[in-house]
């Protein structure tokens, strides 16, 4: 978990080369161990160097990379990595012009935890960017976004 922390860091950093670095070390152990597993609440598996690679590709703005590898089933994943992907997913779909996939996204993360959605800024970015490239119209689509946009403080 360590060497997925530090590539987290080094993509925030712009710092390419050191994030695929230190992802290919983590994903070398991932591999090693060979599954999912939870051992000391570290969540570490090849799924979660995946899902690690996706956070750090949506950081070093790579969103083509995230849309098209971001599908990944978490449903057996602990709840905050899972709705973790799940936003960063959403917000990509949103930055590729995915309006309804991003809110299904938002909605499904929602339901797995409203108190890591509702308090997340990059979820109200999101819902912003959302709302901006919605239909003004009065359909039921943009009054759930409008309602979830509240519920997050995304508008007042």
């Amino acid at each position: 978990m360590i060497h997925l922390r530090a590539a987290v860091a080094a993509a925030r950093h712009q710092d390419r080369h050191t994030a695929n670095s230190l992802l290919e070390k983590a994903k070398r152990l991932a591999d090693r161990l060979g599954s999912d597993e939870n051992h000391w609440q570290t969540c570490f598996g090849p799924t979660n160097v995946e899902l690690h690679r996706l956070s750090i590709e949506l950081d070093l703005e790579n969103i083509p990379y995230v849309v098209e590898h971001g599908g990944i089933d978490v449903s057996h994943m602990p709840a905050e990595r899972a709705v973790s992907h799940r936003i960063d997913y959403a917000r990509a779909l949103c930055l590729s012009g995915r309006v309804d996939q991003s809110f299904s996204e938002l909605r499904e993360a929602e339901r797995t935890s409203p108190q890591l959605v509702r308090n997340n800024p990059r979820v109200r970015e999101t819902l912003r960017d959302l709302r901006k490239q919605s239909p003004v119209t009065g359909g039921s689509h943009s009054s759930e976004l409008l309602a979830m946009a509240q519920r997050c403080r995304a508008v007042q």
